[in-house]
């Protein structure tokens, strides 16, 4: 008699298992792409923050150079635009309807940023930074070891960048702000 309802007993565990598994196997491929999706969007935001520190290290870095020696005392007016050269003062090419807009487009005032003012420890900041971010040495590799070291560089790179801005705020009025 035990024969005949020994599997109507054991319906349920075997209706559990099979779905246990089946949940399992699908538990096992929803993870992976789950996983993979989720690192790509962690190391592209990663990424997104080194490539902003080192446009501003950049950006900071060519407003030092530029500069003159004789004029760091002299930060130029920043309302005052500069004039971009025009198509025509480049090519001697015949001017055309689309020449001509083009002329006119390219003639359009560009405000250039302002100077800043030659401080040795903000060039030593600037470079540290720079030194930090520059991208050909960053690694992309996904070793525990690539990762941490890169965690920690970005960690110290946006020290610089908080010291960069507050010896920036800290400029006279005259001077350059960092707007980032």
């Amino acid at each position: 008699m035990d024969n005949i309802f020994e599997g109507a007993f054991n319906l349920e565990d075997e209706i559990y298992n099979k779905a246990y598994e089946e949940g399992h196997a699908d538990g096992i491929r929803a993870g992976k792409v789950e996983g993979r999706s989720f690192g790509m969007a962690q190391g592209f935001d990663k990424f997104f923050e080194a490539g902003k520190l080192f446009s501003k290290a950049v950006v900071l870095g060519t407003r030092i150079a530029a500069t003159p020696p004789g004029t760091a005392n002299h930060a130029p007016d920043p309302s005052t635009p500069t004039k971009t050269p025009s198509a025509q003062d480049t090519t001697t090419a015949p001017t055309t309807t689309a020449g001509s807009a083009a002329s006119t487009a390219s003639e359009k005032t560009i405000p250039s940023l302002p100077p800043l003012q030659s401080n040795a420890r903000l060039e030593k900041n600037i470079i540290a930074l720079y030194d930090l971010m520059e991208l050909d040495t960053l690694s992309t590799d996904n070793s525990d070891e690539a990762v941490n070291e890169f965690d920690d560089r970005l960690k110290r790179a946006q020290g610089k960048a908080k010291i960069i801005d507050r010896m920036l705020q800290n400029r006279p009025k005259n001077q350059a702000v960092s707007s980032s």
